[in-house]
């Protein structure tokens, strides 16, 4: 099996967090109208779709997205399926052995039906403050998750961001893993470079490790 695109599509309309804008994407030049190109326009929240967050999106003086190590998200990376259909918990972490200097992807029911949606749904699988705490502590270089992000709506997001960037773990947002079995990959995830970025849309990509 080849490459295995794990990012959600970008489009007008898409879901996105409440408090974020909205996307849209505009078409200023048109062939059709009998401009010379094609030229459109995107406005968005650097947190839309598939994207990273960098440090400085809750840390003050925290690296931005352009500060970071390419290789803390391409390599190795390890898909776990999650049971638990509210919160990813230390209980079942435990179960996976999670070493140091891992990256870890969670397919949770996330992945089954809510991209298909282009309404925000406040009921997500999220990571609970102290399975946050668990990976900080396991000391793994990168977590991704199947959702928009990795605290969940009615939680305190701060808190669990914090336990994870304050340990210098990397966070992927906003996967889509339906396709995708547990196992290992070798995995691409670049953000585009934004000058002191809080995060940036991402195009993430996975291949079977044999």
């Amino acid at each position: 099996m080849g490459w295995i695109d794990i990012s959600v599509t970008v489009r007008s309309g898409m879901a996105h967090w409440p408090t974020d804008e909205a996307v849209g994407i505009e078409r200023i030049c048109d062939l059709d109208r009998g401009d010379p190109y094609n030229l459109s326009r995107i406005l968005m929240s650097l947190h839309t779709g598939t994207h990273m967050d960098a440090p400085i999106h809750f840390i003050r003086d925290g690296a931005g997205i352009d500060e970071m190590p390419l290789e803390a998200a391409i390599g190795r990376a390890r898909v776990i399926e999650i049971r638990d259909r509210e919160l990813i918990r230390p209980a079942e972490l435990q179960e996976h052995g999670i070493e140091r200097g891992e990256r870890i992807l969670f397919k949770t029911a996330n992945s089954g039906s809510l991209w298909d949606s282009d309404a925000f749904s406040r009921e997500f699988v999220s990571v609970s403050e102290a399975a946050a705490s668990f990976l900080a502590a396991a000391g793994i270089t990168l977590v991704g998750v199947d959702y928009l992000s990795v605290g969940g709506f009615n939680t305190d997001i701060a808190k669990v961001h914090l336990a994870l960037l304050e340990a210098g773990v990397w966070i992927i947002e906003g996967l889509n893993l339906a396709g995708v079995e547990p196992g290992d990959y070798e995995l691409v995830c670049l953000p585009l470079k934004v000058a002191r970025g809080d995060g940036a849309p991402a195009r993430a990509i996975l291949r079977p490790l044999r």
